[in-house]
């Protein structure tokens, strides 16, 4: 029995376990999205949305609370990167650092870029200031891991990823399906219209008609 026991194991010891979700945590904190397996993601969600909860009062209390539960190190390294290839430094959920933010010495090693706790805090926190909870989901993908053939989903932040879900957008089914609606609804109305008229037409024959 499981009494009084939290949250999923993940067949890990502790220490490796809190290792693990503060990576995924800063992954997606970072990149927006993460490609995860499905268990992984169940489990880093609700740490990633009470982080998200915490920064979001933007105090220092709040701050030494994210630094505890969260390992800041340095974010963006790869914008500076030339082993990235350029396709790859782009991001839909935020404007990627200027290149004057990330610097790397003559040896390769990194020397300055933005903070994960500071980031979190002054541009992750502030896309949620008005939603009441329910700052990430999971999203299956038609795909499994190599090896050990497990579930691969996507886990990333809601308000600014593509699809009409979350967007806003239409579909492109949605629109094919108005485009059948207002046709069908076009050729109901003509087709009043000519009922209408075939039966107001025998009605005018017969006032029209003499009286014998």
């Amino acid at each position: 029995m499981r009494h009084r026991v939290a949250g999923k194991q993940l067949c890990l010891e502790s220490d490796h376990r809190r290792a693990l979700l503060r990576n995924l945590a800063a992954g997606l904190f970072e990149h927006g999205e993460i490609v995860t397996t499905l268990p992984k993601a169940r489990a880093v969600q609700p740490y990633v949305e009470r982080l998200i909860t915490i920064a979001r009062k933007r105090t220092l209390a709040s701050r030494r609370q994210i630094t505890s539960r969260l390992t800041d190190r340095s974010v963006f390294a790869w914008v500076a990167d030339p082993k990235v290839k350029e396709e790859h430094k782009t991001s839909e959920f935020w404007s990627m650092p200027a290149a004057s933010e990330v610097e790397f010495n003559r040896y390769g090693e990194l020397r300055k870029a933005p903070r994960l706790v500071h980031h979190l805090m002054t541009r992750v926190a502030p896309m949620f200031a008005d939603r009441p909870g329910g700052y990430t989901r999971i999203v299956k993908l038609d795909r499994r891991r190599l090896g050990d053939a497990a579930d691969l989903v996507v886990l990333q932040l809601v308000g600014r990823e593509g699809g009409s879900q979350v967007s806003g957008g239409a579909s492109g089914r949605r629109k094919a399906a108005d485009r059948r609606t207002a046709f069908a609804a076009k050729l109901r109305k003509e087709s009043t219209k000519v009922a209408a008229a075939s039966e107001a037409a025998p009605a005018s024959e017969a006032s029209e008609k003499p009286a014998e």
